[in-house]
């Protein structure tokens, strides 16, 4: 049985973090840490686990054996700082932080105390978006010129964040930025994963509803990769429909994306085929229980963490190009 705590219910994913480890016998909740009394008392009341109020006591405790941090943006870092010299895996919300400095700080105290930490981005790891990094990385396209990808719902119009549990994603000192923020850097992250490093962004990111005003919720971005390709990012809380975009296009050939026949490859003068899947990752609350058992390489596991840092880097550098309307260069992190 893998024994996990729960640092904080305040992010709208953790019913479903909590719905996982409830329908799986090989894991449970022991103990529900949360500095909202009422909010934490009433998930570990659903969950049959213990509420703590003392973050503390909570990380001493010897009957769990990995963290789940679903705490407002802003506070991964407090959490984080003190979780992660405690030395058991860590899955964290995404994003890992809210600003380039935070995150390379944070890189640097994980890899002092060797404690595994990931991130809740889940949209590389399937087996449709595996195959596509292998297709990619074949070469099969030739030069990538070019790649999109939107990212969108709609929630602002739908008032999803209205409940007080939830309100903290309209609050700029929790969440640390509003849509683009919050959909955005799971763009960024599908991008860099299948095409590496990106050097320069430039982004306009406002508020197009007024409903959630003190937060954004739309933001486009160009992302200049290091190999030269151009992205572009789509994030938002008020797309009404439409499809998700996703594209990447290079000399030989393009791969997009089908609402009902998923991902295809096409080139020039040839049919259109479907692109085959690879192997599926496990991510979130089964990527921290397969880490636990050991079941991940280090060098998987390095390598993510790598991504979750640099997805911050080009968010905060996105940001930085909204408020000076010009291109800004991103941080490069090293391994």
């Amino acid at each position: 049985m893998v024994r996990l705590g729960l640092l904080s219910a305040a992010h709208v994913h953790t019913k479903g973090f909590l719905k996982n480890i409830a329908d799986n016998d090989d894991r449970n909740v022991t103990v529900i840490y949360d500095d909202v009394a009422d909010r934490g008392q009433r998930y570990a009341d659903d969950a049959g686990a213990e509420y703590s109020g003392d973050l503390e006591a909570t990380l001493a405790r010897d009957d769990v054996d990995g963290f789940i941090i679903c705490s407002a943006n802003t506070q991964h870092v407090p959490l984080l700082q003190a979780a992660v010299p405690v030395g058991k895996p860590i899955f964290c919300e995404k994003p890992f932080t809210t600003s380039a400095k935070d995150a390379v700080d944070l890189h640097a105290l994980i890899q002092k105390h060797k404690t595994i930490v990931h991130m809740g981005y889940f949209q590389p790891f399937t087996a449709q978006m595996q195959g596509v990094i292998a297709h990619v990385a074949s070469g099969k396209l030739g030069k990538i010129t070019h790649a999109r990808y939107r990212n969108a719902h709609h929630a602002a119009y739908g008032r999803w964040f209205d409940s007080p549990d939830v309100n903290w994603f309209t609050q700029p000192d929790l969440a640390g930025g509003g849509a683009f923020m919050d959909m955005g850097t799971h763009a960024v992250h599908r991008l860099i994963s299948v095409l590496g490093p990106v050097e320069k962004v430039m982004a306009t990111i406002g508020n197009a509803a007024g409903i959630y005003p003190d937060v954004d919720d739309h933001g486009i971005a160009w992302l200049r990769f290091a190999n030269g390709t151009l992205g572009t990012v789509e994030a938002s809380w008020v797309q009404t429909g439409g499809m998700s975009g996703f594209e990447i296009t290079g000399s030989e050939g393009t791969i997009f994306e089908h609402p009902d026949k998923g991902m295809l490859a096409t080139a020039p003068g040839e049919d259109t085929t479907v692109v085959v899947d690879g192997e599926a990752r496990p991510t979130t609350v089964d990527r921290l229980v397969a880490a636990i058992r050991g079941e991940l390489s280090s060098d998987e596991l390095a390598a993510d963490l790598l991504c979750a840092v640099n997805a911050v880097a080009v968010m905060d550098a996105c940001y930085a190009s909204a408020e000076s309307g010009g291109w800004v260069d991103v941080m490069q992190v090293g391994g």
